[in-house]
């Protein structure tokens, strides 16, 4: 029977892939709106999806122009989620957003509009690569990858700035040194990308290794 990893969603159609990707890496997604109460107790695991930028407040900021209008009931579900499964030792993969409201969590900052093609082109292919990135030796994403570098897509406007407390950097876009992953490496799996590995795995086999990953540390 495949574990349950918890999908909490703003918008339904926006979950499907990121559940294709759990299904494909052995899991069984618990889709559940972020409306709704989380049933913590029966998932293995929680993924953060990608999606509307985090409020600015929640990291002491103002609202830059570029930035999205908040989702705030989203974004303290997902804090609390985060705390959750942190406090349990439950596994997190976090992508896009998600990798950046888990910086935002452990007192990390964001830039707020990089304001460059490079992270975010106007493509109809959500699955084409974008640019590379390098993993940071030793770490569970070069763990995972088996390579230095990859290959990755790219959809986002927002990045990190300041790393949080406890975590590390796992990649970067060498070009530009853009963080592209973070870990915790006093849990069992704290694992979060920029890209989006979920629209990548039918084309690009090696992504599928990050669920994988995921997967055998449920």
């Amino acid at each position: 029977m495949p574990k349950q990893v918890l999908l909490p969603f703003r918008h339904l159609k926006k979950a499907k892939a990121y559940e294709a990707a759990l299904r494909a890496g052995g899991m069984e997604p618990l889709p559940v709106s972020v409306d709704d109460p989380m049933p913590f107790d029966g998932a293995a695991g929680l993924l953060l999806m990608g999606g509307t930028d985090v409020n600015p407040k929640r990291y002491n900021s103002h609202a830059e122009p570029e930035t999205d209008p908040p989702d705030d009931a989203r974004d303290q579900v997902e804090l609390d989620l985060i705390h959750a499964a942190l406090e349990r030792d439950l596994p997190i993969l976090a992508i896009c957003r998600g990798l950046q409201i888990l910086n935002v969590y452990h007192g990390g900052t964001l830039i707020q509009h990089l304001g460059a093609a490079r992270h975010d082109p106007e493509k109809d292919d959500h699955s084409g690569p974008a640019h590379e990135i390098e993993f940071s030796p030793g770490s569970r994403l070069a763990q995972i990858a088996g390579v230095a570098r990859w290959q990755v897509n790219s959809r986002h406007h927002q990045a990190v700035a300041r790393v949080g407390d406890n975590l590390h950097v796992s990649a970067r876009d060498p070009e530009d040194s853009v963080v592209e992953g973070l870990e915790r490496r006093d849990k069992r799996f704290v694992v979060a990308v920029q890209w989006h590995p979920e629209d990548q795995i039918v084309r690009y086999s090696e992504q599928i290794r990050l669920f994988q990953g995921f997967a055998a540390a449920l």
